[in-house]
């Protein structure tokens, strides 16, 4: 009877000991939320909406491991994204608002703030993360990201249905995290133009309008035979160096542009297109997919001069190009494409140079 007793007394304590607890976490789990921004595990994000009060938005998805698209068009930047992703995991925060500042941060939020809806891969069903059932894709937190603190050390951010305003930053970050969520587009892009290994080329046609004697194809057959032909007058050249032949064609791996210029106004971008085009460049890969772009000198800039000290009739570090199948005009510059805008006789040997 005894033993009885003892037990029921102590099931009764464990059982107002886990109510406690669990009103407690009720309590605590409810304060935590209004201040909850960091994504504990980043790998199981499959989307990630922002928007500003400009109409600017976009979504970045997750396609496959280490792969985003940006708005469904493009493919994202790896290292911006990842940037990102490290940022929404490492974010603490500093202190609540102080209530002097409560009305001004509650405006600014209001005004000028970023919206951020942040989806991730759920079970219905997770027990211990060992049985793990119904997966689906769930929207787990949607907070709003204001400018800086006067101190430029965090950033003021809101949790969606909260009246509470805290300041968030990144421990490590000597600034504040508000430019990292930015619901611009092209600054999530993906700049690649070309990237593409040896083994992945099937050809390489390189188009010098204004040089046609300049003008070339690689082709790349079965088990690395290169043929070099010249387009002036589509004849096999039999003596090249292979050598600057596969430095050549391995450049391709990482070629891109540095910057957009869609926005650049119309007028003045119709004129640079009407210009007849430095180079024009067309890769094949072994898929049978073509892509081309065409380059287009763009003007020196007065008093500029080249490595002689002669003034330059043109720009001597940058270029524009348009990529993308004519969607996307930039910049690019020479220390990048310097490797690829070779003429013909770079890679002719003295014997065929001779017959020129």
């Amino acid at each position: 009877m005894k033993k009885n007793r003892k037990f029921i007394v102590a099931v009764t304590v464990l059982g107002v000991i886990a109510i406690a607890l669990v009103l407690t976490n009720s309590k605590s789990t409810f304060k935590r939320e209004l201040s909850d921004f960091t994504v504990d595990d980043t790998s199981n994000v499959t989307k990630i909406f922002m928007s500003d009060k400009n109409n600017n938005n976009l979504t970045l998805t997750r396609v496959q491991p280490g792969k985003w698209l940006v708005s469904n068009k493009y493919p994202g930047s790896k290292a911006n994204i990842e940037l990102l992703l490290g940022t929404m995991m490492g974010l603490q925060v500093k202190e609540t608002v102080p209530k002097a500042a409560l009305d001004y941060v509650i405006k600014d939020l209001a005004t000028i703030s970023v919206k951020v809806e942040i989806y991730q891969w759920k079970y219905r069903i997770n027990l211990f993360d060992f049985i793990r059932l119904f997966p689906h894709e769930k929207l787990t937190k949607v907070y709003y990201v204001g400018g800086p603190i006067q101190s430029n050390r965090g950033s003021y951010m809101i949790m969606e249905h909260s009246s509470v305003p805290f300041v968030v930053y990144l421990p490590g970050l000597r600034g504040f995290v508000t430019p990292i969520y930015s619901p611009i587009e092209k600054y999530w892009r993906d700049y690649s133009i070309f990237k593409k290994s040896i083994q992945q080329i099937e050809s390489v046609r390189m188009d010098f309008p204004s040089e046609p004697g300049s003008s070339f194809e690689l082709k790349n057959d079965a088990n690395m035979n290169m043929r070099f032909i010249s387009l002036a007058d589509n004849q096999q050249v039999p003596m090249f160096d292979t050598l600057k032949v596969m430095n050549f064609l391995a450049s391709f791996r990482n070629i891109n542009f540095e910057a957009l210029l869609n926005d650049m106004e119309t007028r003045r971008k119709d004129s640079i297109l009407a210009m007849t085009p430095y180079c024009i460049i067309s890769l094949t890969d072994t898929g049978h997919t073509t892509q081309s772009i065409k380059i287009y000198r763009k003007g020196a800039s007065p008093g500029e001069m080249d490595d002689f000290g002669i003034p330059a009739p043109y720009d001597m570090d940058r270029l524009y190009a348009l990529v993308n199948d004519g969607k996307d005009f930039t910049f690019i510059q020479y220390f990048v494409f310097d490797k690829i805008l070779r003429p013909k006789s770079f890679f002719l040997k003295k014997q065929e140079l001779k017959k020129k």
